[in-house]
């Protein structure tokens, strides 16, 4: 089956009436759990522009404090799985100042729960990775927010 491309998915959205892209909408949000998320951020991010970030970071803080980091292979398979969970729902926003703060949050989490005092190579990485992207998204802002998010950067990579 061959699936058609978006232009066309577009052009036939746009001859269906308006309860019937209401149920479409609904259906598709049934089909899995980010389809539903994601339409919740969309609906209400113009009320609540910073319910994206007080979500994901209470899901975020909630999985790390039941995590177990007191091992070394423990604390790479969490920072693993957390890493994971969060690329996931970083997708669920275009907003670059939202990614960045939830970057910056997960790389606090990590120094705080002692998750790099195991000197893990992998933990390691982990780490510096989700800080070069989020420095990344950092330089593309304007200089005044660059200069708010600069004294963040610094304490994480000290």
């Amino acid at each position: 089956m061959q699936i058609p491309s978006l232009a066309k998915l577009k052009k036939e959205l746009s001859y269906l009436s308006e309860k019937e892209l209401i149920e479409m909408v609904v259906e598709l949000s049934k089909f899995s759990r980010d389809n539903k998320s994601y339409l919740f951020f969309k609906l209400n991010e113009k009320d609540n522009p910073g319910l994206y970030v007080e979500m994901v970071q209470e899901e975020l803080e909630a999985d790390f404090q039941t995590s177990r980091g007191g091992h070394s292979y423990y604390a790479k398979k969490a920072a693993q799985k957390l890493r994971r969970k969060m690329n996931k729902l970083l997708k669920l926003s275009k907003v670059k100042t939202d990614q960045i703060e939830v970057l910056l949050f997960f790389c606090e989490k990590l120094r705080e729960y002692g998750y790099m005092h195991h000197r893990n190579p992998v933990l390691d990485n982990i780490y510096q990775m989700q800080l070069s992207k989020a420095v990344k998204l950092i330089s593309g802002l304007h200089e005044d927010l660059q200069f708010d998010y600069e004294g963040r950067i610094e304490d994480l990579t000290a």
